[in-house]
């Protein structure tokens, strides 16, 4: 059997990122998160934290922290049979991308937690990656725009998340007096969130047969892709539910009018039979259909 006081150790400490903060949160010295750790690894003959600044756990270190989460959700799934107190609120772990975090996941998010009292640790990753960490055990469930199939997960479409290549009216007039061309585009600075962000291209690409090879700045928020906008320092893919509004307000424009963006997107979850999980989703079902396209 698994020492699970030193599991959980050990996936404490890959949360918090240190020894240290994983006793204040255990409630143990360092010294003795320290001991358990080496215990387990010892035991187990490999390595599952690399110590560092931040301390991250090995690929066997994240498995061992899925299989810590799914026994403290199938516990917290017991506790009201056995009439046992749970000595916290149970968090789930799950992967989504920034513009959904900045839309519509929260109202989903909101009502998961009024119905079940349960935590929600999120992990903030481009919609094309989410899956990868779905992959790895470091979440139990995530949104992205990867179809292909997890094992041991099922997935579900929600609808497609529509975006709107803008930028201020200052900017439009200033880099692109006649419209978008493959000039323009290769002078025009543009916003970029990280190095798997390939919105910009596939909208020059999609809409305009033209490859983007223009400045980039590296901007990973996706409220600070709207504020750099509108403060005309470059152009970006923004979510039309935040972009429209401003549009119709004349403080953005389309580089090119009516030529928005689709990105499909996806629900996987573990198969863990877990009512929380079947509550999380059911949330998430309900509010991708309230607000994506279908």
């Amino acid at each position: 059997m698994l020492d699970y006081p030193a599991l959980a150790a050990v996936a404490c400490v890959a949360r918090e990122g240190s020894f240290e903060r994983a006793a204040e949160r255990l409630g143990i010295t360092p010294s003795a998160v320290s001991q358990r750790v080496r215990a387990l690894e010892e035991r187990l003959g490999s390595i599952l934290i690399v110590r560092g600044q931040p301390c991250v756990a090995t690929e066997l270190g994240h498995r061992l922290c899925a299989h810590v989460d799914q026994v403290q959700l199938l516990e917290a799934e017991l506790a009201p049979a056995l009439a046992l107190p749970m000595d916290a609120p149970v968090t789930l772990r799950i992967a989504v991308n920034s513009d959904s975090i900045a839309t519509w996941f929260p109202q989903a998010a909101a009502d998961f937690a009024r119905a079940t009292g349960y935590l929600l640790d999120f992990m903030i990753e481009d919609e094309e990656v989410t899956a990868n960490r779905l992959r790895s055990g470091e979440v139990l469930a995530a949104v992205s725009a990867d179809p292909g199939t997890v094992q041991g997960c099922k997935t579900v479409e929600l609808g497609s998340l529509e975006y709107q290549a803008c930028c201020s009216p200052d900017f439009a007039a200033r880099h692109f007096p006649d419209g978008v061309t493959e000039e323009s585009l290769s002078r025009a600075p543009c916003l970029r969130f990280e190095r798997r962000d390939g919105l910009q291209a596939r909208w020059a690409r999609e809409s305009h047969g033209l490859a983007l090879n223009g400045p980039m700045h590296w901007v990973p928020s996706t409220y600070g892709f709207l504020n750099f906008a509108l403060a005309g320092m470059a152009w970006g893919m923004h979510p039309a539910m935040i972009s429209r509004p401003l549009v119709e307000q004349g403080l953005l424009v389309e580089l090119t009018p009516n030529t928005p963006l689709r990105v499909k997107l996806y629900w996987t979850v573990t198969r863990l039979h877990a009512s929380a999980l079947k509550t999380l989703t059911d949330a998430v079902r309900r509010g991708a259909a309230e607000k994506l396209l279908q």
